[in-house]
């Protein structure tokens, strides 16, 4: 099984619930009360849609490159 870059953070419309997501597969995404949940249940749908595409003889997308890129925001 292929790895994915996953982005966790705070949902900013809903404090205290936090979203897991993999940019190289959008429909792969869920929340949870903490950081941790939210992960292992976007895992979950990670491979929920993983085993969906394989069944389809899909290609499997490649995984992103992420970047941290700093701006003065002043």
């Amino acid at each position: 099984m292929p790895t994915y870059t996953a982005l966790v953070y705070e949902d900013p419309e809903n404090p205290g619930y936090w979203i897991a997501e993999f940019p190289a597969l959008p429909q792969a995404h869920s929340f949870g009360r903490s950081p941790e949940e939210a992960l292992v249940h976007a895992k979950e749908a990670l491979e929920l849609v993983l085993s969906f595409l394989q069944e389809e003889g899909r290609t499997l997308p490649p995984d992103v490159r992420v970047a941290e890129v700093s701006v003065d925001a002043a």
